[in-house]
Order: C-alpha cells, then sequence, then structure tokens
C-alpha cells in the first residue's frame, strides 16, 4: 500500500511554526520525546511494529519539494533561511526507534530538537491509520459520512439563527488522529465546499496548500516546556518562551497557549505587556468557561477591550460543544473553535488516544502541569513536585 506519509507538508503548522523559532533561538537544543497509548485499544499496538518501522523508513526518505517551499515561503511569518534549512532537511532513522515493551508499543525520538521536534505529528498519524486499516474501511467511511452530514445540517440550521455579536468561527485540528490521510481530506473538502462562512482552515499544512485555506497554528505545549530546560530561571520559563515568540514573529501568530503549568500560573506571568502583544488565548484543558471568564476578568482588570481580544478553543470539541461555547461567549469576545478528532475520525469506531510528548530537553526533565486530571505528563515525580512549587499550583490540580 502507498505509504502514510507521502508529504512532508501533511502535518500541523505549529510544527513549523515552533521549528522556525527553536531553529533561530536554540538550534543547539537536545531533546527526547516518547509515543503513550492513554486509553485501551481494540487489540495490542505492538501488532504494528513492522508496519510502523517501515513506515518509519519511508518518512526518512522523503524531502521538500520545491512546491513545497514556495508555498511555505509565500506565508509572511517563515523566515528565508528557515526555507533553506528546509530544502537540505532529511529526518535521520538514527533519532527515532519503535520497539515492544511487554504489550505496549513504544516509539522514542531523541536527538538535536530541531532534527526530531517535527516527528511527532507524522508519528502519530502513522500509528493512528495503520491501526484503523485493519477495521472495515468501507462501512467505518459510510457511518463516516452520515455523521458528517449531520454535523453540517446542525450547523446550517445554526448560522440561520440572529448572530451574536462575533461570528461563529471553526477550524480542522485533526491530524494526529484521523481515521486516514483521504477520510481527513474529504471531510476538509466537505467543510469548505458546503460551510465557507463558518469554516475558517486547518491546521493541515498539504491541506490548506492543496485547497487553498488558511493555516491555522501558533504553539503547542513541547514550545513552553522546552524553556523549563534551557537555563533561564524555572519561575521565568514561561515569559522567556512568550518573548522570544514576540521577537521571532514580531506580530503574527499571536495566540498563546495557556495550560502548561496550568491558567493561574500562566495568567500571573501574562502581563499588561505580552496581553497587549498577543490577539488572544488558546484553550486546551481544564472547564472551558470556567477558563474562560478567567480570561476574561483578566484582560477586565488590565483595562483591555476583550472584544479586541480571541479565546481558541481547541480541548476534545464536538460540534455542539463549539455551539454551546458560542452560545454563552460570542457576545463578549471574538471565538475560534479547532475541532480534531471529532471531524477528523467520527466514523463509529472507538479513537486512540496517543500522544508523543516532549519528556526532556538538554538531559532535564520537562513536565506539563495540566487542568485535566490525567493529561499531565512527566517521567520525573521530583521534578513535578518541584515544577508545582515553583508555580504555587497545587497536587490535587493536576
Amino acid at each position: 500500500m502507498e505509504p502514510v506519509i507521502t508529504s512532508l507538508l501533511d502535518t500541523d503548522l505549529y510544527k513549523f511554526t515552533m521549528w522556525q523559532t527553536m531553529l533561530h533561538r536554540h538550534p543547539q537544543t537536545q531533546a527526547e520525546y516518547r509515543f503513550v497509548c492513554r486509553n485501551q485499544s481494540a487489540y495490542p499496538l505492538t501488532e504494528l511494529l513492522d508496519e510502523v518501522n517501515a513506515e518509519l523508513d519511508a518518512l526518512c526518505a522523503l524531502s521538500f519539494t520545491e512546491d513545497e517551499l514556495r508555498y511555505l515561503g509565500g506565508l509572511r511569518y517563515i523566515k528565508s533561511d528557515f526555507v533553506d534549512f528546509l530544502r537540505i532537511f532529511r529526518f535521520q532513522r538514527g533519532f527515532i526507534q519503535a520497539f515492544a515493551e511487554g504489550d505496549q508499543l513504544r516509539i522514542v525520538a531523541k536527538g538535536p530538537q530541531v532534527h526530531v521536534m517535527a516527528f511527532e505529528i507524522f508519528v502519530l498519524a502513522i500509528v493512528n491509520e495503520l491501526y484503523f486499516r485493519r477495521f472495515d474501511r468501507a462501512s467505518a467511511e459510510a457511518e463516516g459520512r452520515r455523521r458528517l452530514e449531520a454535523k453540517i445540517a446542525t450547523i446550517e440550521a445554526f448560522v440561520q439563527q440572529p448572530a451574536l455579536r462575533h461570528p461563529f468561527e471553526l477550524f480542522d485540528f485533526g491530524v494526529r488522529r484521523r481515521f486516514s490521510r483521504p477520510w481527513q481530506r474529504e471531510v476538509v473538502q466537505a467543510f469548505s465546499a458546503r460551510l465557507p462562512q463558518v469554516f475558517k482552515g486547518t491546521s493541515n499544512v498539504r491541506l490548506a496548500c492543496d485547497l487553498g485555506l488558511v493555516p491555522i497554528g501558533t504553539m503547542a505545549h513541547e514550545y513552553l516546556q522546552t524553556y523549563q530546560a534551557l537555563g533561564v530561571r524555572l519561575r521565568d520559563s514561561q515569559k522567556a518562551a512568550l518573548e522570544d515568540w514576540v521577537q521571532e514573529y514580531r506580530g503574527d501568530l499571536g495566540i498563546a497557549l495557556t495550560d502548561v503549568v496550568g491558567m493561574d500560573a500562566f495568567l500571573a506571568d501574562f502581563d499588561l505587556y505580552f496581553a497587549k502583544l498577543f490577539d488572544g488565548l488558546r484553550h486546551d484543558s481544564g472547564d472551558p468557561l470556567v477558563w474562560a471568564e478567567k480570561a476574561l476578568a483578566h484582560y477586565a482588570k488590565l483595562r483591555i477591550d476583550p472584544h479586541t481580544k480571541r479565546l481558541v478553543f481547541s480541548d476534545g470539541l464536538t460540534v455542539d460543544k463549539a455551539i454551546a461555547l458560542y452560545r454563552a461567549l460570542g457576545d463578549r469576545t471574538q471565538l475560534g473553535f479547532g475541532i480534531g478528532t471529532h471531524l477528523s475520525n467520527d466514523v463509529g469506531l472507538q479513537t486512540l488516544n496517543i500522544v508523543m510528548k516532549l519528556t526532556s530537553a538538554n538531559g532535564q526533565p520537562v513536565a506539563k502541569l495540566s487542568d485535566s486530571p490525567g493529561k499531565t505528563l512527566c517521567d520525573d515525580a521530583t521534578f513535578l513536585a518541584y515544577l508545582r512549587q515553583v508555580f504555587n499550583v497545587p497536587a490535587e490540580a493536576t
């Protein structure tokens, strides 16, 4: 069969935006990323080991084409020297290993961060697609199309109602856990063609390029986590990461991720300077309405008009959840809804909750203190306790 990944653009935009920043600011950083499946799969993922290794071989044989480089270079925030780097870039097979550990599939990428950080989305898409190839594709896609029609109908009916002050806008964030590459394309094409007033883009750079859509994305958890190990005082790591982002993009890509050490600790660092420079915030864990109220109260305290800012939601969203959040908040601030699995893998089969997360940088542990139980990630309990103490995050909050 054709490899799962056939283009190095077939990944999330924020991999490129973080990649460029790290290349310019901290190119010497060493990093380790580990694959984890958080839920029970229908069959052991170790059964996919040989196929995963073959797909990694194929991935490491790819390079960026001139057309792909031209597209990336046409994005105003992508610098010409980064495009030159990508022109000679290839994944190095020696930096990633897939192996079985008991009945668990392990995938570890370790090496210079600018050479291993882009593995993440490709690995997740590979494992997901290989996993679902063992199910009945025809019946799954038939059910997926039925559900897709229902989603579109729901949104079509909703947008006939009187609009709130700010428009209802959503985007596709579904690369990492998609049913398959062709299925994600079909879903994105359907939303783009039938809901152009609502559907504003996709995180998938390949689809954005091919379909004339806006590529969506700024930063992910790994970006802020890396700064925990870059030699700055740990308490200042978030501010250092945000400052580097501001200096790199000079006003572009202005949505900041808030939940690497929890929303309260983030807002303590998100002072008037950052609040004015960033266009808004992205939610990815915890109660979304509680989070939104904290964000709006913070803007009010800083005497910033919330109507000039945007809150983006991306944590396990469905169309119904997005509509509910819009009804609650659409008169108070600009909004955006990034929907992932519910768009790209809603075909009647139980999905995999898989991640590939940064676990260390420069030989030091890093962590995410999530606002959602079960999403905290760290291999080092001592560092996790220290991080909680430094940012005043109680243990029960994780």
